[in-house]
């Protein structure tokens, strides 16, 4: 019996909350902790109390209603500005910066980010930081030029981007093609903080199996050094999972800067 198409995450409807609640999730034995939780919160928080990526402006644009590896981020940005394709990931998002009812929940998110700062008691006053950080969570089209048309925003000091490269670009062009009209909103100095899932075939959303991009680590690299960026920090960590949901075979954080 023939497999069924991947669902493709920016043209088909995708649940943003069955993604979070089965990757990102606060179980105790949840088996994707330590890739998903930890790996990219450890070393956001290791980039942005070091000093060197720094700004007033913070795009990030990553894959459904993740918002757990911001939190680090407030303690320097002060305008963070969320991008989002999918219109339900727009609406999640909103829901929990505004704290409405029903609310996809970061609380343990928010004390893992406390205690990397030696803040464990301060758990909700995180929260609230970054959520008053957060000035605007809009729409975006990577099949226009400007990812924002009509919205014309201020170039960014750093962008931040979790696995959504990989789930919208279709081949190798595709993805630099998409990695270029995220590079044109940032300023040049300004850095990109990229988080990918590294020789990934597919992953699984609720009754859905998704596309990902199969990528190594030296593609990554290359691709940015082709955009003119300069790499200043990279983190490879292998898979620590043992599930049929995902097949990825290592995660990858990686912070370049941009030079032109």
């Amino acid at each position: 019996m023939d497999c069924p198409p991947l669902k493709i995450y920016h043209k088909h409807a995708f649940n943003c909350r069955a993604y979070a609640e089965t990757y990102y999730n606060d179980k105790q034995d949840m088996e994707f902790a330590d890739d998903t939780l930890k790996f990219p919160m450890n070393n956001f928080h290791y980039i942005f109390s070091s000093g060197f990526v720094k700004g007033d402006v913070l795009m990030d644009v990553s894959v459904g209603s993740l918002i757990h590896h911001l939190y680090s981020s407030c303690d320097v940005f002060k305008d963070i500005i969320i991008l989002k394709l999918n219109e339900r990931c727009t609406m999640e998002t909103s829901k929990w910066k505004d704290a409405r009812t029903g609310a996809i929940e970061w609380k343990h998110t928010s004390a893992h980010a406390a205690k990397l700062e030696g803040k464990s008691t301060q758990t909700e006053d995180k929260d609230m930081q970054l959520k008053t950080a957060i000035s605007h969570v809009i729409s975006c089209d990577f099949e226009n030029e400007n990812i924002t048309y009509p919205v014309v925003l201020p170039l960014a000091d750093c962008i931040t981007s979790l696995w959504l490269l990989d789930v919208i670009s279709q081949d190798e062009d595709d993805y630099m093609r998409n990695l270029e009209r995220i590079s044109k909103l940032l300023k040049p100095g300004g850095h990109l903080i990229l988080m990918a899932a590294l020789n990934t075939t597919y992953f699984t959303v609720g009754e859905d199996r998704c596309h990902i991009l199969t990528f190594d680590e030296s593609f990554v690299k290359n691709a940015l050094h082709k955009l003119g960026f300069v790499i200043d920090y990279c983190a490879v960590q292998k898979s620590r999972h043992d599930s049929k949901l995902v097949d990825y075979k290592a995660l990858m954080f990686i912070t370049a800067c941009k030079t032109k």
